[in-house]
This record gives structure tokens, C-alpha cells and sequence, in this order.
């Protein structure tokens, strides 16, 4: 196998992918920009050393992200050159492996994604499968056992260079805080191979709770089974608890899992709501659930900082991306009363921006008259000792701040890029 990852067309792909998904620098601080020419450099040295199996992975730096509990979740990034090469090794994986996983599992694999997945949960409670057991795995990619995955490489794949290649991967060493840690389990998020080697290893749980005939979705380390008596949900979740700590040696975190009704379950940032229709009984629709609005109102609050040294146009352009991409993510869900609210609270914050950013009294009061303010007004606005979020919220701004004017800088509201990519 390692003749094909190492074949030109392959490698050549993998950089388009990497370039493609930028990230930042590992410990060697080279950055994605950088690879092509890297590759055109060093390619053939880089080729000899993995054949001869004398390559030698870096370091994966240690990056502490907010989880939206106030916690923090370790990043793991591998050098741009290490990504490289760990995606075209799962470019070749995927044709061994990819065929074989079950249709339940929907993350990171071609023509899945969260929102199929969302919408069987709803299909299989909606159809009355409502006992979910919802199983949370401690700390997933920290407890990966490195023996147990190999073994199932080892099953399909028999080229020793490529899992030599793989276990130097698992242990890299990971910088933290300054100082280098030894590894012997887990996965680094991060990495362009984990989803692949995650959703190998956790295969074999969909096959067998297929064997056992359930209904049941998993993204990634996110799974739940559907049944319709707690009676049975509380078996099905003492036989999976069993499989995974006897067979796969994962632990489950006992606090966050459980029998849940509708009601009180969450999926993917998804929750369940009742419709409340004459003649409609036991049918749910989708909402976001609380902590992902958390997420995205953390977001949009640090990037509308009146002391983030960014223009309008920049500030704008990355609201956009954040917005975006949680958009598209939560477009199933009955959300257009909440993000009106929202929208308006981030004009709000973009106008206090924009009078943070003229900041002397005679800008200020040159800049109102040039709004359409009366001259006297301008002066006293422009001189009012009430603070910046109080006239972002007063009729001075809304009125002459509109949202035609911000529309024309730049600016589309999150409720309008919802209502195009919902419908």
C-alpha cells in the first residue's frame, strides 16, 4: 500500500486538500502557503525516507480551544508537512475501509453529514422510538487504544511501512505548555487521519448493534440507539456499555449518559420540541439547543470588540464566516424568532464598533451630519456623556445606522442567509 500513498497523483491531492483546509502551523511554524514548495524541494527525500522507514514525525502542538461549558478541549496539530502525509495515507485507508462501514455512522465520510443524521434521530422518534439511549464516551480521543486500531488495520491492510507509519503517528509526542508528553493511547484532534482511524475503531459497534437489529445514528463519537420502552432501552444500554468497555476498551462517561425522553434529549446541538396540533400526537420538531447559541453569541461577541483593531469591512467578513458555518450546521431547526433577536443585538454591537472607531467629538459630530442628523443634535450627541452601548441602542444610531446602510458595507443579516440556505 505505501507504492500508492507515495504515488505522485496522490500526494499531489493530498497537498490540494491541505492547502485547501489551511489551519495553523505546527511546531515548526511552517504554514500551509508554504507546502508546495516544500513538496517541489523535498519530495523525493521525503518519498525515500518513508519507503526506507527512516521518516521521522515532529512534535504535534498542544492547543487548548473553550468548550461551551467553560472548559477547554487539547488540539492536537501536526507540522503542515505530517498533515500532508497523514492525508494521503487515509486517502488509501478510505478505499479499504470506507465501503464497509454501515449507513448509521454519518461523520466524516463522503455524501454524509450532521444534518442527515439529525434528521433520521427525528424520523426514528417521530415514528415512536421514544426511549433514546444516549451514551456519552469519556473523552473519546484521549482513550483511542492504539493496539486495538492497529490490529484492525492490520485486518485489511498488510503493509507493514504503512502501519510503521501509523503507530509513529499515534505516538507522536504531544508540546504542552512548553514541555514535550509521551503518548501511548489516544488520537490528536487535529489531524487529518483521526476521523478516518476514529470511525475504524468505532465501526465495530455499528456492526454491532446492527447485528442486535437497532435503530440507531452515530457521527463520529456522538451515537444514540432508539427503542420504544425504557425497559428495553435500559438492556440495549447495559449490553452496549458491556461491548464497549470489554471489547473496544472505552469508557463511558456514566454522568453524561442515560435514558432520555424526547423532551430532555440532544443531538449534534439539536433539541426536540413537541408540535402542539389538533389531531397531531407525539411529533417533534427540531430547535437549537442553549449551548450552541452559547457558542455562537461567544463568537460574534469577541469579533465585535470595540478594541479588535479591525476595519468595518474585515469585522464584517469574519462574522460572516462564523454565521455561515453555524448556519449551515443548524439550518433543520425552527429558529427564525431567536436569530431575529440576535440580528438585532449584532447590529447593535457593530454600531457601538463603529462609534468606538470615531472617537473624538468632532469626528463623531461630523460623521452625524453627514448621516442626516440636524447640526445642533449632531453637536450634542457628539459630546453626550452616555456610554457607547447606550447610543448604539439609542434612535440616533438606529436611525441613521440603518440596516440599508450597513447592507451596503457589507453586511447580510444572519435571518436572511437562513432563510436561503433553509428554503
Amino acid at each position: 500500500m505505501i507504492a500508492k500513498v507515495v504515488a505522485a497523483r496522490n500526494l499531489s491531492d493530498a497537498c490540494k486538500r491541505v492547502v485547501r483546509n489551511k489551519g495553523s502551523a505546527g511546531i515548526d511554524g511552517m504554514p500551509t502557503t508554504a507546502l508546495k514548495a516544500f513538496i517541489e524541494a523535498h519530495r523525493s527525500e521525503v518519498v525515500h525516507q518513508l519507503i526506507s522507514k527512516s521518516y521521522r514525525p515532529q512534535a504535534i502542538k498542544g492547543v487548548a480551544i473553550p468548550k461551551p461549558n467553560g472548559k477547554t478541549r487539547l488540539l492536537g496539530v501536526p507540522t503542515v508537512v505530517d498533515r500532508w502525509l497523514q492525508q494521503a495515507v487515509s486517502q488509501q485507508l478510505a478505499i479499504h475501509f470506507e465501503l464497509n462501514f454501515e449507513a448509521e455512522s454519518y461523520g466524516f465520510r463522503p455524501r454524509k453529514n450532521l444534518q442527515q443524521a439529525v434528521l433520521k434521530s427525528q424520523e426514528f422518534i417521530n415514528d415512536g422510538y421514544q426511549d433514546v439511549v444516549d451514551i456519552d464516551l469519556k473523552s473519546f480521543f484521549d482513550e483511542v487504544q492504539h493496539y486495538k486500531l492497529l490490529q484492525l488495520i492490520h485486518h485489511k491492510v498488510k503493509c507493514q511501512t504503512t502501519l510503521w507509519l501509523i503507530r509513529k503517528w499515534l505516538r507522536a509526542p504531544i508540546l504542552k505548555n512548553g514541555r514535550l508528553h509521551k503518548r501511548r493511547k489516544g488520537l490528536p484532534q487535529g489531524s487529518p487521519l483521526s476521523p478516518l482511524l476514529s470511525n475504524i475503531l468505532l465501526d465495530q459497534l455499528d456492526k454491532h448493534l446492527k447485528a442486535m437489529g437497532l435503530r440507531f445514528i452515530r457521527y463520529a463519537d456522538d451515537f444514540s440507539i432508539y427503542t420504544k420502552s425504557k425497559a428495553a432501552a435500559r438492556s440495549i444500554g447495559n449490553a452496549v456499555y458491556l461491548f464497549l468497555k470489554d471489547k473496544l476498551d472505552l469508557p463511558v462517561n456514566r454522568s453524561k449518559s442515560g435514558i432520555r425522553r424526547p423532551s430532555s434529549f440532544k443531538v449534534l446541538g439539536y433539541r426536540f420540541t413537541p408540535i402542539y396540533k389538533k389531531g397531531v400526537k407525539g411529533t417533534y420538531q427540531l430547535v437549537v439547543g442553549k449551548s450552541a447559541w452559547q457558542t455562537l453569541k461567544r463568537k460574534l461577541r469577541y469579533l465585535t470588540r470595540k478594541t479588535l483593531p479591525l476595519s468595518l469591512a474585515e469585522r464584517l467578513q469574519r462574522l460572516k464566516l462564523i454565521y455561515k458555518g453555524w448556519l449551515n450546521n443548524f439550518r433543520l431547526g425552527a429558529i427564525q424568532t431567536k436569530l431575529k433577536k440576535v440580528d438585532e443585538w449584532l447590529r447593535n454591537r457593530l454600531r457601538y464598533c463603529i462609534w468606538h472607531d470615531w472617537k473624538k467629538p468632532e469626528r463623531k459630530r461630523k460623521n452625524l451630519i453627514r448621516l442626516g442628523v440636524k447640526q445642533d443634535q449632531a453637536y450634542a450627541w457628539s459630546r453626550t456623556r452616555m456610554g457607547g452601548w447606550a447610543v448604539a441602542q439609542s434612535p440616533i444610531l438606529r436611525t441613521t445606522i440603518t440596516q440599508k446602510r450597513l447592507r451596503k458595507r457589507g453586511f447580510e443579516s444572519m435571518l436572511e442567509y437562513y432563510l436561503k440556505v433553509k428554503f
